[in-house]
């Protein structure tokens, strides 16, 4: 019987995860103390593990003896980092309380999840006290940068796995595996066939239901919008994404005239002013620099500058500044940001935008729905959510992918078969 304890546990996929693997394995397993702040992830949490995880963790002494600790922790700066202070490095966080429960109950195996960018956060310092903390306790740990998508999961989603034991012979076969930079290069590789080899792959297209509600559809105007820009062939949606600040296979708020219909010249202008204003000849500015008239012309071919330029103004499609013109910064609001191509994966689920992510699939154009984002993060059918959709969109965004901590779980099972001994 192996005993756990599930810490930040949200809606609860690491332990899913975590007791699939050991289901496998015909490893018997009881959860002895899972903790989570948010109330509406604990109403998730209970619905599909019968027990509400509602807890505090900086007010949890005196935990009942486990021999596994699971967390899928939030990243924060230290304010000593590296400093090699152990616990004071650390204190006011709330990996604090995390090694306080590992100094004080001695589990034989850790199991951390956390975003890929903690391996730089802060330069490098923050991963750098989390790894001086668990060495001054005792502990060894090898960590992994794994992507969702390698794991028949169909979404591009990259975290660190860190896993600590008290063994010196600690042994993860697992690779690093960051897999495809984005959902283009995902599906040139796997029509290369020569990313995957023997993995499977799952795409988007194997988690679409076949006539989800009306709910999630596009509004007709969105729609018509979308058919007017694309001449009425909606296949063209697979992939492409909505936002002003971006040329490439993207839609903007001009073409579809969200702040006044545009012509030909005020969309070509829109277009140019966003394929030059980041060309280093104007500056470096990361996010593309404004640019003066005179500027604008060495690239506009047309002679009505002056009568474009003031209607976009009018328009607020553009704005100036000291006789400097740039983009009208800011979402544009529109229904979906991103349509992802069904055969393909999906870009990362976020707790933000993961309700405004859309497909085009059975004529329809439509939002993904809260069921369609849980197989994304791999989670069975038979778990249950959020009765209300921005809960469970948020809750989705926030959850980490069931079939990696299941794989990474099995991995050292079995492979540190003296782990509990």
């Amino acid at each position: 019987m192996i005993r756990f304890i599930d810490l930040f546990a949200g809606t609860g996929g690491i332990r899913l995860g975590f007791e699939q693997a050991l289901d496998e394995l015909n490893i018997k397993s009881e959860c002895v103390l899972s903790a989570e702040i948010d109330k509406e992830a604990c109403k998730t949490y209970e619905e599909n593990f019968g027990e509400n995880p509602y807890c505090d963790i900086t007010q949890l002494y005196n935990v009942k003896e486990f021999d596994v600790l699971l967390a899928g922790f939030p990243c924060q700066a230290f304010s000593s980092a590296g400093k090699r202070l152990g616990f004071e490095d650390t204190r006011g966080t709330l990996f604090f309380d995390v090694a306080r429960l590992i100094e004080s109950n001695q589990p034989a195996l850790c199991i951390l999840e956390n975003v890929r960018g903690l391996v730089n956060h802060n330069k490098g310092q923050t991963f750098t006290t989390i790894k001086n903390v668990l060495n001054d306790l005792g502990y060894q740990l090898e960590y992994r940068l794994l992507n969702s998508s390698n794991y028949n999961v169909a979404q591009n989603r990259v975290r660190i796995y860190i896993v600590a034991v008290k063994n010196p012979t600690l042994k993860v076969t697992l690779p690093n595996d960051v897999g495809a930079v984005d959902s283009h290069a995902f599906k040139e590789n796997l029509m290369n066939n020569d990313l995957f080899d023997e993995k499977q792959s799952a795409l988007v297209k194997d988690i679409l239901e076949s006539n989800p509600s009306a709910h999630y559809d596009c509004s007709e105007d969105f729609t018509a919008q979308l058919k007017k820009v694309l001449k009425g062939d909606l296949d063209k949606l697979h992939g492409i994404r909505l936002i002003d600040s971006r040329g490439g296979n993207s839609i903007h708020s001009w073409d579809l005239g969200l702040r006044g219909e545009c012509t030909k010249h005020e969309i070509e202008f829109m277009d140019l002013l966003i394929a030059n204003r980041r060309k280093n000849i104007f500056g470096t500015h990361q996010d593309g620099k404004a640019l003066s008239k005179a500027q604008i012309a060495t690239f506009y071919p047309y002679d009505d500058i002056d009568l474009v330029i003031k209607s976009l103004l009018q328009k607020r499609y553009i704005k100036e500044k000291d006789g400097l013109y740039n983009l009208v910064a800011g979402n544009m609001s529109f229904e979906v940001f991103k349509f992802l191509d069904p055969d393909s994966i999906s870009i990362t689920l976020t707790a933000s935008d993961s309700n405004r992510l859309g497909v085009y699939h059975n004529g329809r154009v439509r939002r993904l729905t809260p069921r369609e984002c849980a197989r994304l993060q791999g989670f069975p059918d038979s778990y249950v959510l959020h009765p209300k959709d921005n809960f469970a969109y948020k809750q989705l965004g926030n959850a980490v992918s069931v079939p990696v901590v299941k794989a990474i779980a099995k991995d050292v099972l079995i492979n540190n078969p003296n782990l509990f001994k």
